[in-house]
């Protein structure tokens, strides 16, 4: 009897998200949203305490914040095609909530996690700053010694999201926690 339920059960498509599903959802709405809230609480205090262009030395010359409100994407490139970086931020939010789902991984969640809250809280500049809804600036305001852009919070975990994507690639950890094993070439595939 035990065997037949046991079939059975295997059977039964699941339509749940599972243990470690639900852990990397949690994971995933976590880590976005606290790195939402240290964007977003960052650009508030400079914006509240600079003005455009001022220099804060906090290291320094090594780490100094330079309130600048950027048109453009990373390095300022494209510079007035806000609308366009605003559509793509909200297409890439769209995926990942869509395909959060099928995220076991703890590593994979936190990925995620990183690029939904910095995605997120770039968009959120890009349509509520001004000039106006959509064509929102961004605020940018860290500026390291020797690196030719300033940038936010944001752009830190945007950055190290794409970082840890490397390391979860290499590592050959797929996107339900299971391990890739490459096999050699003189042994049969196994897949």
């Amino acid at each position: 009897m035990a065997e037949t339920e046991a079939a059975a059960q295997s059977r039964v498509p699941r339509t749940g998200v599972g243990r470690s599903g639900a852990r990397a959802l949690i994971a995933l709405a976590v880590v976005a949203a606290i790195v939402y809230a240290g964007d977003q609480l960052s650009k508030a205090y400079i914006v509240a305490e600079l003005t455009p262009g001022e220099r804060n030395p906090i290291i320094g010359e090594l780490l100094q914040f330079v309130f600048v409100k950027n048109s453009g994407a990373a390095f300022s490139l494209a510079s007035g095609s806000t609308w366009i970086f605003s559509i793509a931020a909200s297409t890439v939010t769209v995926f990942i909530v869509v395909f959060a789902r099928r995220i076991r991984s703890l590593g994979w969640a936190i990925l995620f996690g990183m690029l939904l809250g910095g995605t997120v809280g770039n968009l959120t500049d890009r349509l509520f700053r001004e000039p106006s809804f959509g064509l929102g600036h961004v605020v940018d305001f860290i500026q390291v010694w020797g690196f030719p852009a300033i940038f936010n919070v944001a752009d830190i975990f945007i950055v190290s999201s794409m970082g840890l994507f490397v390391i979860l690639s290499v590592r050959g950890i797929r996107l339900d926690g299971t391990r890739h094993v490459p096999t050699s070439p003189t042994e049969p595939d196994a897949e």
